[in-house]
Order: C-alpha cells, then structure tokens, then sequence
C-alpha cells in the first residue's frame, strides 16, 4: 500500500496548470495524460510550507545533445524559482539515485521516497523543427500519483519562459495559489555620482536575467509602474525643460507620450485595473492633489482638494478606492477614498510618516514605508488599517511593490557602500515574504530602485 500524500486536500480544489491552447506568445501547452491522476484539488498550506519547505527533487529534463543542454539549464531555473520562493526545499542532486533520463520514463519512487522528497519533477526536451518540445511531469511521490503533466511547444530562444511556467505550475498544483514567475520587474537603474545621478529604466525577469534598458539615461525616470497587459509603463520623468511629467512608454515600440495637459508638475502615476485610466498626483499653486486621467478621451477628473500635498495615489483591485499618502493632517500620513471622490479616511496611526502605498493584488493587504527617528520601515496594515506589520527595517528602504498573487514584496533598499561605486552608498533591490521572512537580493547590473512587479505574463 502507497503512504498518504502530504499534499492531501487542506483548502479547496484547484483548477490549474497549462490547459490546451496558448499560454504565452509563441508558447503553445498540452496536457500529458497519466495512469495514476491525482485529484485537482492536492494542495498544502502556504502557512505551512512556510516553516516546513516542500521536500522537492529536479532533476535535470532528459534530451540528446542540444536538446539535453536546455534541459540541464530548464531544471536550473525551476529548481532555482522554488528555492528562492523559501516554501520549497530542493533535495541535494548529489542524493539522486535515479537517472533523468530513466525518471522520465517511469519513475522508481522508492528511490525518490529514500532521499527525502514529497514531490518530483521530470520531463524530457525534444528538438522539434527549429523549436522546442518541452514535456513536463509533476509527480506526488509518496501515493506515486502524476499530479500535472504538460507538453509545452514553443521556439527555442523561449527556454526560460517555460521554465517560468514550469516553476508557476508546480507552485500553484502545491499550494493551490498562483506562482510568480513568468513576471517581469520594471525599475530605475541608477549610476554616477549620488549628486549627479544618471537614471534609466531598465527591466528584467523576476529572477534578474534577460536584462535591458529601456531609456538612455538623457532624461531621469523615476517611479515606473506597468499596465494590467505588461505591455506598456508609466513613470515619472524630466523631459519637458526640467519639468517632471508622467509619461506612457510602450515596451515593444519603445515609443513614449506625456500624458496630459498640466499647467505644474505631474507625478507618482499608477493604472487602473481595467488600464483605461491613471491616477496620479498634480501640483497647481503649492499643492498636489489627486487626479484620475482617463486614456481615451485624456479628460481629467480632480478627486482630492482642500490644500496639501496628496501623492502616491494607487487604485484597489477592484478600482473602488484610491489610497495615497497626505500631509493634511499636519504630518504624511496614509489615507483611502472613494475612487469616485468623497471625504478621505485616515489609516495610519503608528510611529512615524508613512508613504508610497500600494495595495495587494488580493485586496486583502496594504504595503508602505514609513520613516522617523528609529530610520526606515517596509510593512503593510488591512486597508481599514488594523493589522499593521513591519516586514523588514533598516538605515533607508522604499517602494514596496507586489508579486501579483499578493505573497511577495520587492523594494529597494540603500546601504552605505564600502568602494566607490555610487558615490558612497549603494541602493538595491530585495524581495520578501508578506510574513517577513525570506528577505533576499534580486541581481542587477547597477545600483537599483523604484521596482515594480508586472501582472502574469501567461
């Protein structure tokens, strides 16, 4: 008799992995079928794998030649993704008993059960007329039942991208949440001096690779933020004589618009989640308030008055309320309105000022940074603003931005450096668990700030 699954049904059924049809550009998914399916609904808590990581085996994806390359290099990147989340523990390839090339014919499970793993990962890459055939398998070991299996088809130069959807398969059949993977991080790319500081926008995959810049640094960019589609950004930038403007960029075509007719200063902007409207702040006179510009006719609807600086407006998920940080009070503080406009509610109450809101992707929580006396602070309160947690603290951090399943944060983080890169300091990317634990660098080429997590690129 089989032993039971840890990863019997704990929450709810999940509908998942790669169904037929296309799941990325260029990418096409099948299903595999299996003689032992284990039901939709295996799933083990995130709470759990929090402090106990799912024991997982990658081995290396079969193939000849080339074809065994790529799969070497796929089973990396999966392996690295799961680690990196912090709920899943890769079991050490020196303990693998079983070849790849004959685990992804049939599994022997007892070999998979003796070092230690839960769950088990084989495949085999095929070379397939200038493209790739990608076939993927995700077993529970200890009932030794096929819990996913997917064919992916795709070119060549798309390797990385399926070991993305790879890695958000195995994460969501686990877990029973979206994975976080096939995503993109857009962010300000600085170098020089810190008084003469050149600033480009850059992006990347969320694992650091497939680097790029978008601009070339003539102009400053600042506070980029992406559109529902993840095909274009809107950030902050100093190319109109000096003056900050927000300006849309599209990703493909690399063409870039100012957005808006303002007679002042235009910042911090952010989409709404249907992407056919930005919210952002205006300065008129000596003051900012909150506007919502819509994309089609670029008419311009005030939501904020009555003096102050209002700024770092985002949008719910579900596009109802704006919050944004005011100093009307007398000090910054965070505030959440009516996207239709009304009296704001104060939220934050804790020791200190408080910026550059963002609201989860799930609804359920707000991130922030607050400042004072003791230094800097990334954490996040409910929206009503019970519940406040700091995730991590240090000598300066900012921008806190969300995975889009709502588990993970990045921000940027600055540290005095020991050499002179920088000007004396050094400003980098992290990212870290909601819970606050599992805080790590994100690689870039540069000195970095100001990240923000595209949605699903699948």
């Amino acid at each position: 008799m089989n032993p039971a699954s840890p990863f019997a049904p704990t929450r709810r059924r999940v509908l998942l992995g790669a169904g037929a049809g296309l799941v990325a550009p260029g990418i096409m998914a099948v299903p595999l079928p299996a003689a032992a399916q284990a039901p939709a609904g295996a799933v083990i808590d995130v709470m759990r794998a929090r402090t106990d990581p799912i024991p997982v085996a990658v081995p290396d994806l079969a193939g000849t030649g080339e074809a065994a390359r790529v799969g070497r290099d796929i089973a990396r990147v999966v392996q690295a993704n799961l680690r990196n989340s912090g709920l899943f523990r890769p079991v050490d390839r020196a303990a693998f008993i079983q070849t790849a090339e004959s685990a992804a014919q049939t599994p022997r499970f007892q070999d998979w059960r003796l070092i230690g793993a839960q769950a088990l990962v084989t495949g085999r890459v095929l070379e397939q007329g200038g493209g790739l055939r990608v076939e993927f398998r995700l077993w529970d070991v200890l009932p030794e039942t096929q819990l996913q299996g997917t064919a992916f088809s795709a070119p060549a130069a798309n390797w990385r991208r399926i070991a993305h959807l790879i890695s958000d398969v195995i994460y969501e059949r686990l877990l029973g949440e979206k994975g976080y993977f096939d995503t993109r991080v857009v962010y300000v790319s600085e170098t020089g001096p810190r008084d003469r500081r050149t600033r480009r926008l850059a992006i990347m995959d969320q694992d650091g690779e497939n680097h790029r810049y978008l601009t070339d640094g003539r102009f400053s960019a600042l506070t980029p933020r992406f559109h529902p589609s993840a095909d274009r950004i809107a950030f902050m930038s100093y190319q109109d004589r000096g003056q900050p403007r927000v300006v849309l960029f599209d990703i493909g075509s690399g063409r870039q618009q100012v957005l808006g007719n303002f007679p002042g200063m235009t910042l911090s902007p952010r989409f709404a989640p249907d992407g056919n409207a930005v919210v952002l702040s205006a300065m008129r006179g000596g003051d900012a308030n909150i506007y919502v510009v819509d994309l089609g006719s670029r008419s311009e609807r005030q939501l904020t008055s009555g003096g102050g600086l209002d700024v770092s407006p985002c949008f719910s998920p579900d596009g109802t309320q704006v919050v944004f940080n005011s100093d009307r009070g007398g000090d910054q503080q965070l505030y959440v309105m009516s996207a239709s406009g009304g009296s704001p509610r104060r939220i934050s109450f804790g020791n200190g000022r408080y910026a550059t809101p963002v609201w989860s992707p799930r609804g359920d929580l707000i991130a922030f940074t607050r400042f004072g006396r003791g230094g800097f602070a990334i954490g996040v309160m409910r929206p009503d603003g019970s519940g406040e947690r700091i995730l991590s603290e240090g000598w300066a951090m900012e921008g806190p931005t969300f995975a889009p399943n709502g588990r993970v944060l990045m921000f940027h983080r600055e540290t005095r450096a020991t050499d002179s890169r920088g000007g004396g300091y050094s400003a980098r990317i992290v990212s870290i668990d909601i819970a606050g634990f599992n805080e790590r660098p994100v690689p870039t080429p540069t000195d970095a700030t100001d990240p923000a997590w595209s949605p699903l690129l699948s």
